[in-house]
Formats: C-alpha cells, sequence, structure tokens
C-alpha cells in the first residue's frame, strides 16, 4: 500500500477515535458538579453501588447544610457558592482514598467510603462541617446535619436501602435541634 492509500485509511478511525474522546471527556464532565467538582448523583450512584457490592464495611453519609438559604439572603450567592465549594472539600478529605462524595443537589451531600476505620471518624467530620467558613473578610458561620448508614445494619446491602437509612437518620438528627449527627 501506498502512503496515500495508509493516510486514506487512518483518517476516519483517527475521526472516530478523537470522536470517542471527546464524548467520553464530555460524559466524565457530565457526572461532576461545575462547582465543587464532586460527582453529581448520577456519578456517585455508579461507584457508591459498586463500594456497596465489595465493600462489608462500607459506610453512606447524607449531608444536608442547615439554614443554608439565610447565607445566600445573608451574603449574597457567591457566598453561598464559597459554603458549598467548602462543603465539598471538608467531605472530600474526610473520605480520603477510601471512599467518594458527591453533590447530590442544592445544599445536599452524600459520600461513601469503603470503611469508616480510614477515616477520621464521624466526630471529626462533624467538627469539619461546623468550622466558620471565611468569605471576603466575612466569617460565614455554618453547620450540617449528618445521617449514617453501616453497610452491615441492612437486612440486603444495597444502596438505595442505605441512602434511605441515611436520609432517615438525618432528618432524626434535625429534628433533635441543628448540628446534629445520627
Amino acid at each position: 500500500m501506498d502512503t496515500y492509500t495508509l493516510a486514506a485509511a487512518g483518517l476516519p478511525a483517527l475521526g472516530w477515535a478523537l470522536h470517542g474522546s471527546m464524548l467520553l471527556r464530555r460524559l466524565g464532565a457530565a457526572r461532576r458538579d461545575p462547582l465543587t467538582g464532586l460527582h453529581t448523583r448520577a456519578g456517585f450512584t455508579a461507584r457508591a453501588e459498586h463500594f456497596m457490592t465489595r465493600n462489608a464495611n462500607a459506610l453512606v453519609i447524607l449531608v444536608d447544610l442547615d439554614d443554608f438559604k439565610s447565607v445566600n439572603d445573608t451574603h449574597g450567592h457567591a457566598a453561598g457558592d464559597a459554603v458549598l465549594t467548602t462543603t465539598a472539600s471538608r467531605l472530600t478529605a474526610w473520605c480520603g482514598r477510601h471512599g467518594i462524595a458527591a453533590r447530590l443537589g442544592g445544599d445536599e451531600f452524600a459520600a461513601i467510603v469503603t470503611d469508616p476505620a480510614h477515616t477520621a471518624g464521624l466526630p471529626a467530620l462533624r467538627a469539619a462541617f461546623d468550622r466558620p467558613v471565611p468569605y471576603r473578610g466575612h466569617t460565614l458561620r455554618v453547620s450540617a446535619s449528618v445521617g449514617h448508614c453501616h453497610r452491615a445494619h441492612l437486612p440486603v446491602p444495597i444502596l438505595t436501602d442505605a441512602l434511605s437509612a441515611a436520609d432517615a437518620a438525618m432528618y432524626a438528627a434535625k429534628g433533635h435541634g441543628r448540628r446534629n449527627t445520627r
């Protein structure tokens, strides 16, 4: 074969490879929250289900920021964005290499870790969320309600049940006042 024939045959393959690469990049971006860089619900669900099936000690966490609307109303949406990105960073740091974090929407976050022993523990997570967020010379007081569920406490270890149990625990924590973990 001559060079022109090889080039003509290779160009469509190169085009399809570039197109496939761009689609994969766009799919990856769609599974990431543009503000925080965390997984979205769709990106989180696929990975979290994998964690649940392979890790008997998995721990699922749900987080809801307390009175988040007042931050936006008082200091503006940029301040709210600062609180969201700080929360995302703190949750990601707590998970470390042994878990993943997600922003489910609004001021709701989720995480799953393979084993809570690989984290600093729930009291450390609570303390991280209670630290104020500095923003343009202001100190924004923040807090979060946290619910969790251990895989081992479920009759059938599936993600939807773990999220439901963590959600119920989170609302029970809210019922006991803000800044609680259950």
